[in-house]
């Protein structure tokens, strides 16, 4: 029965269309496997986190050595305010999207060194893209590893409807590796509780909004959310990752609370 359901997803997709969406549909009827389902990526904002130096970063680097014992970790960086920098200077000189993508990918690699170099003393080791086969055995022997959170879109970037940034970047990025390995978890590191009606910052009437649906943010239609907006697009045809959470790294513990799966912060739901 196995052989001859295998035959036939085989002539299906020989002689069929790639095109046909009820076709492509009817194709996709076994669960997709979850190849890491016990680990965690952990997403540590880069202008939000990484960018206010030792204060911010040190506290949190203690708290993921505590969680080592207990919690397999894919720790992600984001780009920060270096990675704007670049991308002014590349937008004034005509760069298209996908060079600019390119200038975004050295800066998160220059963030996950550090965080890298912060770890070493426990045996964490630093991945790029080409070691992600490795990836297993880094976990298995050492509980977490360190990887640049840019995706390596590189000039295949897609142009995004407005603009030029590139639309995937490190929050993407890291969403991307949780849904593809079926990550226990996808935990977003920021200066912020979570998600508000508005920038808190800017805002002192913004409301924090502890659960939300991406259906429901949609129709909030914010002018300022937490994460990027890639982000929701992604989840609404995820198979494994169907929600992020995002916390405030300042205050020690919420890491650990997200780790345990308690609902700290803000958590998104396809």
């Amino acid at each position: 029965m196995e052989n001859e359901t295998l035959d036939q997803l085989t002539s299906a997709l020989v002689i069929g269309s790639d095109t046909d969406e009820a076709e492509m549909a009817r194709l996709d009827r076994q669960p997709v496997i979850q190849i890491l389902p016990d680990a965690n990526v952990i997403k540590i904002g880069g202008q939000s986190f990484i960018d206010r130096g030792r204060e911010a970063v040190f506290p949190l680097i203690d708290e993921i050595v505590e969680n080592l014992p207990r919690h397999k970790m894919i720790i992600g960086t984001g780009a920060g305010t270096r990675a704007r920098h670049a991308y002014s200077v590349g937008l004034d000189l005509g760069m298209p999207t996908g060079v600019l993508s390119v200038l975004g990918f050295f800066v998160s690699i220059q963030n996950a060194k550090m965080i890298h170099y912060l770890l070493a003393k426990h045996g964490i080791p630093s991945i790029e893209p080409a070691q992600f086969a490795q990836m297993p055995l880094y976990l298995a022997e050492r509980q977490a590893c360190v990887c640049v959170g840019m995706p390596p879109y590189s000039y295949w970037q897609p142009n995004p409807e407005i603009g030029r940034i590139p639309p995937h970047r490190t929050d993407a990025g890291c969403y991307l590796i949780s849904e593809t390995l079926g990550a226990r978890s996808m935990i977003y590191v920021k200066d912020e509780e979570g998600l508000y009606t508005a920038d808190p910052k800017k805002d002192s009437n913004a409301k924090f909004i502890p659960r939300i649906t991406v259906d429901e943010l949609t129709e909030l239609d914010l002018v300022d959310v937490v994460l990027e907006r890639t982000v929701f697009q992604l989840m609404r045809n995820a198979k494994n990752r169907r929600s992020v959470q995002v916390i405030n790294g300042l205050k020690r513990g919420n890491l650990t609370r997200a780790l345990n799966g308690e609902p700290v912060g803000t958590v998104i739901t396809a």
